[in-house]
């Protein structure tokens, strides 16, 4: 059977991308973790592909060449300006065996169900249930998952479909754009769980896990972004470079309720602690930013990174994942990915931890915030 290096060779990236019709495409994934995707997706001829994020269409014309003249190939979008582009690309290549619709792709495509393999370029909130029920037994898909409810915060799962139920076999480090309910411009502001945005004097965001807690008025988003903001305490991380995806994904891990993402400076990423009441985050460059020097979650902070120093900077690999069935009747159903740290308890200090409605133990790392009324 074909590599995907064979079969690289054989379509042309730069015509997809940077086609002299529609011109350059932002909504594009990188080469290298296409082919990584595709080859842990194990499609061979004949098979029948879903994909979520139609992007360049560069990805379905290398998946359109796997599954050869007996295969078909769907590609879904909710922008139908780029499946609408990417059919005609296909069609000058004389492609006949892939289609790119318009779609929510969270909800699948039913009509050309069932699937033997299924690709997502985007992040859903969850492992949807629609997905599980249009594969095949013994299916696989390769999508990305939220590992904590904030931006920014996820792994690619390697999911088995066995008697209507996923099993996650591997995961890896990585993360797509989220998917939305609408064609999304601006690529630099999550699509999902921002609580609070800033467009003047310069861009800003944040997500707090603890949304819940916060009122209509989001008071307590904006402040917790004010702080960390406005005459807020900075210092330096004394430690090496930044490792970020294993840092994110032994934060995840800790299973934290006031776990907080926030996008402090053009380009970079921030995560830490906050309540209502203190704030504390370290971003990619390893500059430490916190409501005063003193704060709580500065020291929660702190505890963090020195636990996470002291576990090796594991790698995102080196978790268990696991899934959580959700069907709360509250929004989609399907399941949650959650990572557990190697000793079979969520990360951190067992000391501090309590048994979360899921069953799991939850590093609760402060006292409960109050909640805003």
């Amino acid at each position: 059977m074909a590599t995907i290096a064979d079969i690289a060779e054989t379509v042309p990236e730069r015509h997809y991308t940077h086609h002299e019709g529609r011109g350059a495409t932002p909504h594009r994934s990188n080469p290298v973790v296409i082919h990584r995707e595709l080859t842990t997706l194990d499609v061979h001829p004949g098979m029948n592909v879903a994909e979520f994020g139609t992007g360049s269409g560069y990805s379905g014309a290398l998946l359109a060449q796997l599954v050869g003249p007996t295969g078909q190939v769907t590609s879904l979008d909710i922008d139908h300006y780029l499946t609408r582009w990417a059919n005609l690309i296909h069609h000058e290549r004389g492609l006949r065996n892939v289609r790119c619709y318009t779609a929510d792709g969270t909800a699948g495509f039913p009509a050309r169900a069932p699937y033997d393999r299924m690709v997502a370029w985007c992040t859903p909130p969850l492992l949807p249930e629609t997905w599980v029920n249009q594969m095949v037994d013994c299916g696989l898909m390769v999508a990305p998952l939220p590992i904590a409810t904030v931006p920014n915060m996820t792994v690619v799962a390697k999911v088995r479909i066995r008697n209507g139920r996923p099993d996650v076999e591997a995961i890896f480090t990585g993360g797509y754009i989220e998917a939305t309910a609408s064609p999304k411009g601006d690529l630099d502001l999550p699509g999902r769980w921002v609580d609070w945005e800033n467009r003047v004097p310069a861009p800003s965001w944040i997500s707090i896990a603890w949304r819940e807690k916060d009122n209509w008025r989001n008071n307590g988003a904006r402040t917790t972004l004010h702080r960390l903001l406005k005459d807020a305490h900075t210092e330096p991380y004394d430690g090496p470079e930044v490792d970020w995806p294993s840092w994110r994904t032994f934060v995840a891990a800790k299973g934290n309720p006031y776990v907080t993402m926030a996008g402090l400076s053009p380009d970079l990423w921030a995560l830490g602690h906050s309540t209502p009441a203190t704030a504390a985050v370290i971003q990619q460059n390893g500059v430490i930013f916190a409501d005063c020097r003193d704060s709580p979650s500065l020291t929660v902070l702190r505890d963090w990174l020195s636990e996470w120093e002291s576990a090796g900077r594991p790698a995102p690999e080196a978790h268990t994942p696991i899934l959580v069935r959700r069907d709360d009747g509250q929004g989609p159903t399907g399941w949650d990915l959650r990572l557990i740290g190697a000793s079979g308890m969520r990360a951190g200090n067992s000391a501090t931890a309590s048994l979360g409605p899921s069953g799991l133990h939850v590093d609760s790392g402060h006292e409960p915030a109050p909640r805003f009324d």
